[in-house]
């Protein structure tokens, strides 16, 4: 997994959410849940492709409101342990931002209800790793709107 550029960057977040962690391993693997909280702010989604099993790949792009333009990117589900953990890899498509990224969630039940831990690693030496802390920051905050709300079924 390591490569001998050892100029790309790592981001540790870690959240704890009033929510179950099936909705929120769910939000991981739902392609409408994630065109609604991965996105930063400033970002509309798309996912373009989901096969969501171990080995399967997927592939989503973000589209800058603002400029409308956009960047595509994809990658393997490497790990699923149901409700528990995640590891997925990334490429970006733009020849400019090479490497492989890979992002691990691990989530913990809690008495409040979920602890999360997520680590993104071989972000591109390009990218800003504080750029890329505060767009997980933006959509750890929409994660928690879609998940923590216990809105119950009407009819």
């Amino acid at each position: 997994m390591s490569s001998e550029n050892t100029t790309t960057g790592t981001v540790r977040l870690h959240r704890v959410f009033r929510a179950k962690p099936e909705r929120v391993y769910r939000a991981f693997i739902d392609p409408d849940a994630m065109n609604k909280w991965l996105p930063p702010h400033g970002f509309t989604g798309k996912v373009h492709h989901m096969d969501a099993k171990v080995g399967g790949t997927y592939r989503m792009s973000f589209t800058n409101f603002n400029t409308g333009s956009s960047h595509a990117f994809g990658g393997r589900f490497l790990e699923m342990e149901p409700n528990k953990r995640l590891r997925y890899d990334d490429q970006f498509e733009d020849p400019n931002l090479p490497g492989t990224m890979i992002t691990t969630v691990d989530l913990r039940e809690v008495f409040c209800g979920v602890e999360i831990h997520i680590v993104q690693e071989g972000i591109p030496p390009m990218i800003p790793v504080e750029a890329c802390y505060m767009g997980w920051q933006e959509s750890l905050q929409l994660l928690a709107q879609l998940t923590e709300p216990e809105i119950p079924d009407h009819g």
